[in-house]
């Protein structure tokens, strides 16, 4: 039988400062012991956004108190854990640089194994941690600051087949929840809103639905919001736009979801199709990817609720996941504030990408 692990989860590539405590059992089952998230929403509110210089000084003033909370929840002794795992990047610098040296500096006091993770590989794993999931899987990441189709053929091996040239979806929605009047995070918000709209109200573009294999483009939806928002008639109109604008993003899902799956069954026979990052979240979205996953014969599988957005378990588990490969890290382990998960992939992202 395998040897029980207990790992310590940090993250603070953003504006979440998170611990976790998770443990995989010797029969291969999974707990999530403890999952403590402080959000700064309040603290970036009136500044419509992130500002990365308070983020990093509420990092900062947050992180000691959030990792004992983790560990007395969790009910254990610092001790007895395997090692540390924690945000190495893609994110913030600043904020990065509070979580992975404090992750560094628990590691080594305690002589532990030490794990720096990528975030979006803790996001990629995650709904590992409910549900036994085999490789390979069709990966659709749909964050605040990612937007990308990949195959996960296991752990540290990662082949995009697609990304966004320009916004992230998460930026996308925020930004127009931003034009339409909804406060900072507008995102889930939006969502609420669009409920109260009619949703064939505006006509709104779909760039490069038809070209660009299941790359994805936002940039030109987002004007064109911005454009609408500047001549309201009258409030409901802020639901319909709200409602257009959801619906648009879930008909360019729907069509680049297709050619995605399309391009993995190429050299797949499974037939796991895996949604995760803080937009999974979204109902609407969710509804739609499995009404096509049915269509197309895929198994749909998202992450639990608290387990989309950025939290500390995903990466204590990715940290699991990566020392049973045998995938530590020294103290000497720099931050990355771009970090892809295929670093092969061509860099797409500003003016004058073609297709």
């Amino acid at each position: 039988m395998r040897k029980e692990l207990t790992f310590l989860g940090i993250e603070t590539s953003c504006d979440e400062t998170a611990a976790a405590i998770v443990k995989e059992k010797r029969n291969g089952a999974k707990e999530i012991i403890s999952n403590i998230v402080s959000s700064q929403v309040n603290v970036h509110k009136k500044f419509g956004g992130v500002v990365p210089e308070l983020a990093a000084r509420a990092h900062i003033e947050k992180i000691e108190f959030i990792i004992k909370k983790a560990i007395h929840k969790g009910n254990i002794d610092i001790n007895s854990l395997d090692g540390i795992a924690a945000t190495a990047g893609p994110g913030l610098v600043v904020c990065l640089t509070v979580g992975l040296n404090i992750g560094k500096a628990i590691a080594a006091s305690l002589n532990k194994p030490f794990v720096a993770v990528n975030h979006l590989e803790g996001h990629a794993l995650s709904p590992r941690i409910n549900k036994k999931i085999n490789f390979p899987y069709l990966l659709l990441l749909i964050s605040g600051g990612h937007t990308q189709f990949l195959k996960v053929s296991g752990i540290n091996n990662y082949k995009r087949l697609g990304t966004t040239i320009d916004d992230a979806l998460g930026e996308a929605f925020d930004k127009t929840a931003k034009l339409i009047g909804i406060e900072f995070p507008g995102g889930p918000k939006l969502e609420q809103w669009a409920k109260k709209g009619d949703k064939n109200y505006f006509k709104l573009p779909k760039p490069i639905l038809k070209r660009g294999g299941c790359n994805l483009s936002f940039a030109g939806l987002k004007t064109a919001v911005l454009h609408v928002s500047k001549n309201f008639k009258n409030y409901k109109e802020k639901y319909h736009l709200a409602a257009s604008f959801q619906k648009t993003i879930n008909d360019i899902l729907y069509e680049k979801t297709k050619v995605a799956m399309n391009e993995f069954k190429k050299d797949s026979s499974e037939n796991t199709f895996v949604i995760a990052g803080g937009v999974a979240s979204n109902e609407s979205i969710r509804k739609n990817l499995i009404k096509l996953s049915k269509e197309q014969n895929f198994t749909a599988i998202f992450p639990p609720i608290n387990l989309c957005s950025d939290n500390a378990a995903m990466i204590a588990w990715a940290g699991i996941e990566r020392y049973k490969m045998k995938l530590t890290n020294d103290f000497k382990f720099p931050l990355k504030a771009r970090w892809p998960l295929d670093a092969s992939a061509p860099f797409l992202k500003g003016a004058g990408v073609k297709f």
